[in-house]
């Protein structure tokens, strides 16, 4: 299956998705090159397949030993405590554990185990917004300013640009200064103005629209601008809104001075530090050797606080409430039918170069033929995605994050699951 280059650490480290998803589009679509490195550049809008569209042709049954193989295997090259993996299919369900609640534990992990699922919970937060334009509260094409008059250049940043990640704005997970502080206050409560206060004086990535940039930057904002037109805290709309309509009962978007994780759950590991991951999540190569020979032991980041994410990633869930929610985010459920087509005509390439690249939109991304996200922050991975027309859904989740080698380890192992899954029938996965 072909390798995609790395992208840039920054983009990667502390909740980034990019890296994750840029692994499940090559496994799809046999990409070559699907980057975040370098300057940004301006792109054009592309329309983005139909949800109705023929899906691809029959998918090969799932060979249930050779998928739980590649899983395992997998699983103890990353070096991960622990990993869970759902798939569903129209014929059936498909559950994977491999390993521990704990570093060198007994208690296997569960499919009810709860985890913390990072960027996923931007799918929350936007969903949240667009429901809201589709109640006339709000427009795609409202200027930043309307709601914030201290955005540069905030006139000319919509909604939607937030929504896409075109806004050009700052993302303060980026900063030296949020990585210092992650590391030297872990249990640091912070509020969703102390981000913005980070960001925002900051230098711009290019000017509204006219290039691509993940920024949790955008997200913190959206979460703002939704409690300011809901009058009441963004925990109770995505309570309201998302979670209590789907049964999401196992989900939740924790308290900011705490952040819990419900039990059950993991412990989440990580063998680097914030700052480090600012040059490189990967560990030099001795490192490596020590990590895979068992002497480097990665250190316990479970109960450190994730009020740093807020709105763009501090969601807790399941599997099989990630499996349920990447299937309403796919088919609409929790939007009209106009808004759903608007939210997915919205995906456009992120490496404008590349046509097969990883699609990105209103707070929900395309590899191949699966609408999802996936998340990161520091001890945990996850990637769920569902492709509507094959009626297939995959979650993966890690309780280490990055791996040893800087690898996003739930994305990894997605990406050759997904790469078995479709490859066609008699043909070996690449």
């Amino acid at each position: 299956m072909p390798q995609t280059p790395s992208p840039s650490p920054r983009d990667r480290s502390r909740g980034s998705w990019f890296a994750a998803l840029c692994l499940a589009a090559a496994a799809l679509l046999g990409a070559t090159a699907c980057t975040s490195g370098g300057p940004p550049q301006s792109m054009e809008t592309v329309e983005a397949e139909p949800l109705e569209s023929p899906a691809l042709s029959s998918l090969p049954p799932v060979d249930e030993e050779s998928l739980r193989g590649t899983f395992e295997s997998l699983a103890d090259e990353l070096l991960v405590p622990g990993a869970v993996m759902l798939l569903r299919t129209p014929e059936d369900q498909f559950t994977f554990t491999y390993g521990t609640d704990a570093l060198n534990g007994s208690d296997p992990v569960s499919l009810e185990d709860h985890i913390r699922i990072g960027s996923i919970t931007k799918t929350w937060t936007g969903t949240v917004i667009l429901q809201l334009v589709q109640e006339g509260k709000l427009k795609l094409d409202d200027p930043v300013s309307k709601y914030r008059d201290d955005v540069p250049n905030g006139e000319n940043i919509t909604i939607e640009q937030l929504l896409n990640m075109r806004s050009g704005l700052y993302n303060y997970s980026e900063s030296y200064k949020l990585s210092l502080a992650l590391d030297e206050t872990p249990q640091r409560i912070w509020t969703p103005e102390e981000l913005l206060e980070i960001a925002l004086p900051l230098p711009v990535y290019f000017p509204p629209g006219e290039g691509y940039h993940y920024s949790n930057t955008n997200t913190v904002l959206l979460g703002l601008i939704a409690e300011e037109l809901e009058d009441k805290p963004l925990a109770e709309i995505i309570q309201d809104r998302i979670l209590e309509p789907l049964e999401l009962t196992e989900s939740a978007f924790p308290p900011s001075d705490s952040t819990p994780i419900p039990s059950p759950h993991p412990r989440g590991y990580m063998f680097m530090n914030n700052v480090m991951t600012i040059a490189s999540t990967k560990l030099p190569a001795d490192l490596i050797a020590q990590a895979q020979e068992g002497t480097l032991k990665p250190h316990d980041v479970t109960d450190e606080n994730a009020s740093w994410t807020w709105a763009a990633g501090q969601g807790t869930s399941t599997a099989g409430d990630l499996a349920d929610w990447a299937e309403a985010l796919a088919d609409g459920s929790v939007l009209n039918e106009e808004m759903q087509q608007i939210r997915l005509d919205s995906l456009q390439p992120v490496n404008p170069d590349d046509p097969n690249s990883l699609l990105y939109g209103m707070a929900i991304a395309k590899f191949g033929e699966l609408y999802g996200h996936t998340g990161e922050l520091p001890g945990f991975n996850s990637f769920a995605g569902h492709d509507p027309g094959n009626e297939l859904t995959l979650v993966v989740w890690t309780n280490l994050a990055p791996a040893a080698d800087g690898r996003d380890p739930a994305a990894a192992i997605a990406r050759e699951l997904i790469g078995e899954l479709y490859a066609p029938a008699g043909a070996p996965a690449q």
